[in-house]
């Protein structure tokens, strides 16, 4: 078994190996909290999901609090990934698509089938997924080397 300080070396190694700047740490970081919030549609229940679609929190049931689970728990790999290979073009794609996906899902549920409103709950993914999108646009030169 791996000791503590195993642990804790070779996850230095592998944070060394990150590229510079502050985008894949965002990355790496809204990951984390993603896995949490994933865990928590599985374990907590309704609540939280329902302050996300406040508007029609009836129509958010145990299946599709889990179903969006396991999405963000999918999301959160893709961009776990380009936290450590942000320099590879079709990693770097990959994640920005995610945040498009999200962008796209909470869009249409706010202006289409106005399951969500602009309260707390909301406008967390709504911030993550546009100000990602934002930096990532921004920045996807420096990191691949490649323009759009």
């Amino acid at each position: 078994m791996l000791s503590f300080q195993e642990v804790l070396n070779a996850t230095q190694a592998k944070l060394a190996t990150m590229p510079p700047g502050n985008l894949p740490k965002w990355l790496l970081f809204i990951s984390v909290v993603s896995v949490f919030n994933s865990i928590q549609t599985y374990v907590s229940g309704l609540e939280l999901t329902r302050r996300v679609y406040e508007n029609k929190p009836s129509q958010t049931t145990s299946l599709s609090a889990r179903t969006f689970g396991t999405w963000t728990f999918v999301s959160c790999v893709i961009r776990f990934y380009g936290a450590f290979y942000l320099n590879e073009p079709h990693i770097y794609q990959l994640t920005f698509i995610s945040y498009l996906i999200a962008i796209g899902h909470f869009g249409s549920e706010l202006l289409i089938f106005r399951t969500c409103k602009l309260g707390k709950g909301f406008m967390g993914p709504l911030v993550v997924a546009s100000t990602s999108l934002i930096w990532m646009y921004t920045q996807k030169e420096f990191y691949t080397g490649l323009p759009w």
